[in-house]
């Protein structure tokens, strides 16, 4: 009689676990991740090689020690800052080109440059605070700064006071900005951001701890310490009101706060949380967002004390790095969560990064366009979510799922085929194993098969940016004498009839633009056993992917 035949679908979807037993995961959470590095868990479905980064510019910010600061102005315009020769930190602003410098503090050794955009008149303006010199203030409209200072009346930012000295945090709330220095939060005038006159409005609020960061939520300003989390209500002096959200835990690191889906997402002593409002006036959730990748995230987040983490509003995507300045680049690691509901830890799902370091990071959308930037202490600034490489190096994406039972787990099972549904955006080459029976070293009984591949490479499609889909055009080879190698003719003009070379060199048929890629690999496997594991990786520059589903062929053989 005919062996019966089955087929057991994986849809790629719930991102990365690892709170869950095997077992656990793999009867209940089918098509999740054990394993998830440099893929996105995409908004339509799936999951999405990660786009790589490129030079924002090719000359370094100049300087030493890593970028300080970083302010994405516009898609054209960046603004960061380093130390320089005089341990000063000195500014600068580059459209894509050269970097060319503003201004540098007064005091040395200024650290980690935080900022705020805002706009109390006739153009965008930034402030930036280093916890060692006053604040300083960039204005988008010329390219100029004013420093902050309390020693000229007669020159611009005089402040008449040294409370914004040396201040580590900024944000403007209700047109006044607020600077948090140790546990005093100093703030000014109306409409102003260097005047710290009482009689104008301006003031302070002390609180319990050490501030260690401010966000703006909802009409609220969020005042985090280590051990609190409190708001600041109100619109001036005469009102501002602080009250406690919760007095239990707070945020230990004011970089990795965000604004993340109508949400603030902040690091806490035991993990990633979101503050929440509730249905309820006044109230909130504090959700611990990483509960589900709680094995991954103790050891990412216990690896450093600096952090940095930037917003992908197009993709609702939070991303946080940890950055080791010992640590290869190659070796850097980071926690993408992508929001699929509008509030609450629930609805997030998680993967890892391999391969950006970053210790400062921003990202503005702007003119429909989003710009992602970050940096490190190479000098340059990058450009993230563009490409198909990390600056030329190839994307080690991997995906593994968990140890799948498919039905009874006592049941050997008999694999003969996977069918992978795939989205390619260009050529696509992935190394697929299959896993049996938790791949236990001590299991000699079960053999595991060897490393297949999934090609996808486009024939007869010709892919706009990919190089082996580049073609010499007619007026490129009317005279023959241009060409250096391959030896001409790259095509017969005018007629065209070939041979076709690619800029590698090799030779390649006809083809047409606007053809369709291949979505569905069908790969004949061995194997058997009673619990079943797929790893997908793709290590090249290829452009990104989308995994869809698996189909997997088997039947039921014995219980044992």
């Amino acid at each position: 009689m005919a062996t019966q035949w089955q087929t057991f679908p994986i849809e790629f979807n719930g991102g990365l676990i690892s709170n869950l037993s095997p077992l656990q995961q793999g009867t209940n959470a089918v098509g999740s991740a054990t394993l998830l590095q440099n893929f996105e868990t995409s908004k339509l479905g799936g999951y999405s090689k990660l786009k790589g980064y490129e030079k924002y510019s090719t000359t370094q910010v100049p300087g030493t020690g890593p970028v300080l600061g970083l302010k994405v102005i516009s898609s054209g315009r960046i603004v960061a800052s380093r130390k320089n020769a005089s341990n000063k930190t000195e500014y600068y602003f580059s459209t894509g080109t050269t970097w060319t410098s503003i201004t540098e503090t007064a005091l040395t050794n200024g650290k980690k440059a935080r900022s705020a955009l805002y706009n109390l008149g006739l153009s965008d303006k930034v402030v930036f605070v280093d916890g060692v010199n006053f604040p300083v203030i960039y204005n988008t409209a010329g390219n100029t700064i004013v420093k902050l200072q309390n020693t000229d009346v007669n020159v611009d930012g005089y402040t008449g006071t040294n409370d914004p000295l040396a201040a580590e945090h900024v944000a403007i709330f209700k047109s006044t900005a607020f600077y948090a220095k140790g546990n005093t939060l100093f703030f000014t005038a109306p409409f102003s951001v260097d005047d710290f006159s009482a009689a104008n409005g301006a003031g302070s609020i002390s609180v319990s701890a050490n501030i260690t960061g401010l966000a703006i939520f909802r009409d609220q300003l969020i005042i985090f310490t280590t051990n609190t989390v409190q708001r600041l209500t109100g619109s001036t002096a005469a009102d501002f009101q602080v009250s406690p959200i919760t007095d239990r835990i707070g945020c230990i690191n004011g970089d990795t706060i965000q604004e993340f889906g109508g949400d603030i997402i902040y690091l806490a002593p035991d993990g990633i949380r979101l503050l929440s409002a509730t249905d309820r006036i006044g109230d909130f959730g504090l959700d611990i967002a990483s509960d589900k990748i709680a094995k991954d995230s103790i050891s990412f987040l216990g690896s450093t004390p600096i952090f940095s983490s930037v917003i992908l509003r197009e993709k609702g995507q939070y991303r946080i790095f940890a950055y080791i300045e010992s640590e290869n680049v190659t070796s850097a690691k980071g926690l993408i969560a992508t929001k699929f509901i509008s509030q609450g830890g629930t609805g997030v799902n998680w993967s890892t990064t391999k391969g950006i370091k970053a210790y400062a990071s921003d990202s503005r959308y702007t003119n429909t366009e989003e710009t992602i930037a970050f940096s490190n202490s190479d000098g340059y600034v990058y450009i993230m979510d563009t490409g198909s490489s990390f600056d030329g190096a190839a994307i080690e994406a991997i995906y593994e799922s968990p140890f799948m039972p498919l039905t009874d787990p006592q049941v050997r099972k008999s694999f003969y085929k996977m069918t992978l549904y795939a989205q390619p955006s260009g050529n696509m080459s992935l190394d697929l194993n299959l896993k049996y029976n938790f791949d236990s070293s001590s299991d000699l009984t079960t053999v595991q098969p060897d490393t297949q591949q999934i090609v996808g490479t486009g024939t007869s499609v010709f892919i706009y940016g990919d190089s082996k889909s580049l073609f010499a055009s007619s007026d490129r080879v009317a005279d023959n004498s241009n060409l250096v190698a391959p030896a001409g003719p790259w095509l017969t003009y005018p007629n065209q009839a070939g041979p076709f070379y690619n800029e590698e060199g090799e030779t390649f048929s006809p083809a047409t633009y606007g053809g369709e890629l291949d979505n569905i690999y069908n790969t004949n496997v061995i194997g058997s056993g009673k619990t079943l594991a797929i790893r997908i990786e793709d290590n090249t520059t290829n452009p990104t992917f989308t995994l869809d589903t698996a189909l997997i062929e088997f039947s039921q053989e014995d219980r044992q």
